[in-house]
């Protein structure tokens, strides 16, 4: 039988320890004892409506419901080694805020987090806003719908993923990407996807400079690039873009259908990528 907490301010260290089957509404976690790790190695545990203005709150937990709460700036490190979360309708905005978890369900959030998601497998956010640098860094198999971010350095060395519908400004992001799908996405910012491998973008409009070189498997279907520049340098790309693309630079191998591009480079030897422009 479930335990609720109602209306109640914590401080102390370790407040809630080891907690199981528990409820805990319209709480706040803060206080002048300034204590760490309230709910750490907890179990069952729904919370709403809660305010968390101290560190390390959810750590090794399982089966965690986290409902229209505001984790502040002060809120560090908030959810780290967890398994099988939901995060709805919430304000996640201190550093570091999810790393090495699994099986979450992020849906309807406002994220403010650097370095948010390192390391974490088993991810389903829609519906959410995210500030961060060096977002979900490591993350394998992520599922990401309606997503907005801004930040530097996002995606890097991720697998397995997909995004759909999705609009990030952000650079050097996707780097060393293995075996993900992006579609129906707006991703603006310079240096995109260096080094992955297998990654498809369709029906994406891609802008920036420099995006998509020493790629491996790179496939671009039905894609924009409007303003792009130096784009595919020393990658394996098979790609159809449907816009005008500034310039292309020594793609390594593969076949690039452009519908107008302003510059070719071809330069390099080892450069054996064929271009095909449907209209000057």
């Amino acid at each position: 039988m479930e335990n609720i907490i109602k209306d109640r301010t914590f401080d102390e260290e370790r407040a809630l320890y080891g907690s199981r089957e528990i409820v805990i509404q319209r709480c706040k976690f803060d206080g002048d004892a300034d204590g760490e790790s309230a709910l750490k190695e907890s179990k069952n545990v729904k919370v709403l409506d809660c305010l968390f203005n101290l560190r390390y709150p959810f750590w090794h937990d399982d089966n965690l419901e986290i409902i229209n709460c505001h984790m502040t700036e002060n809120c560090r490190a908030a959810l780290w080694y967890t398994n099988n979360a939901v995060i709805k309708d919430t304000r996640a905005h201190g550093i570091k805020a999810l790393r090495e978890c699994s099986n979450i369900r992020v849906e309807n959030c406002d994220i403010i987090s650097p370095e948010f998601g390192w390391m974490v497998k088993n991810i389903d956010m829609k519906d959410t806003t995210a500030q961060s640098e060096y977002f979900m860094m490591r993350g394998e198999k992520l599922s990401f719908k309606n997503v907005t971010l801004k930040g530097k350095y996002s995606f890097q060395y991720i697998r397995d993923s997909i995004f759909e519908n999705c609009n990030f400004d952000t650079k050097d992001a996707f780097w060393h990407a293995k075996n993900v799908v992006v579609k129906d996405s707006t991703i603006k910012g310079e240096y995109l996807g260096w080094y992955c491998e297998n990654v498809t973008f369709e029906n994406c409009t891609i802008t920036g400079t420099q995006p998509l070189c020493y790629c491996k498997g790179l496939k671009l279907i039905n894609c924009k690039m409007p303003d792009a520049d130096l784009a595919f340098e020393k990658s394996e790309v098979d790609a159809t873009i449907e816009s005008k693309v500034k310039s292309i630079k020594n793609p390594k191998m593969g076949r690039i259908c452009v519908q107008g591009v302003d510059e070719v480079i071809m330069d390099d030897e080892e450069a054996a990528g064929e271009i095909v422009v449907k209209n000057n």
